[in-house]
Order: structure tokens, then C-alpha cells, then sequence
């Protein structure tokens, strides 16, 4: 199975339910991101909130390097899923391995 395959996402209620769950994550981590950064540009107005801005920056940091490895983690677990017959390449069959 090719990665970011778009089609792939849909292929059944199993796989559109973990691209689900993986958005929702994604949006989490993008969202505490953010706010992170936000909250550690404001810190950094005031001498004694220096310190701790920049570890907010650098927890944003992490987390928006966390954002990439969620998508990895589910092109690598929509792999792993059975392909419905539909999605599967001609001439594929259930038991060479394209299924898995």
C-alpha cells in the first residue's frame, strides 16, 4: 500500500473512523501549540516572565514537532488495516500482502 493515499482514508468505516481520531489528536496538539507560543509572546513583555516564555516557546516547539509524526502514525496504521477489495490494486489478491 502506497502512504497518503487520500483514497485509502475512506476505504471503510474502520479506516475513516482512525483518520478521525488522528485529526482529532492533530488538532489538539495544534491547538496547544499555539497557545503555548501566544502565552510565551506575551511573557516575554515582562523581565521576570522571561524564563518561563521561553519554555513555553519551547514546548510549542516540540509540540509542533509532534504534529508531522501524527500524520506518520496514521499512514502507518491505516497500513496496517485489510483493504476492502474496491481500493486494491488490479490483479491484487487478500493474501499477497496488499491487505495487510
Amino acid at each position: 500500500m502506497k502512504f497518503f493515499n487520500q483514497r485509502i482514508r475512506a476505504a471503510s468505516r474502520s479506516h475513516a473512523e482512525i483518520v478521525r481520531r488522528y485529526e482529532i489528536a492533530r488538532t489538539v496538539v495544534e491547538f496547544l501549540a499555539a497557545v503555548t507560543f501566544i502565552i510565551g509572546s506575551i511573557f516575554f513583555f515582562y523581565e521576570s516572565l522571561l524564563f518561563a516564555g521561553t519554555w513555553l516557546f519551547l514546548i510549542g516547539s516540540i509540540l509542533f514537532a509532534v504534529r508531522p509524526s501524527i500524520r506518520l502514525l496514521l499512514e502507518l496504521h491505516l497500513a496496517r488495516l485489510p483493504v476492502p477489495k474496491e481500493f486494491r490494486p488490479y490483479g491484487a489478491d487478500a493474501d499477497d500482502g496488499d491487505a495487510q
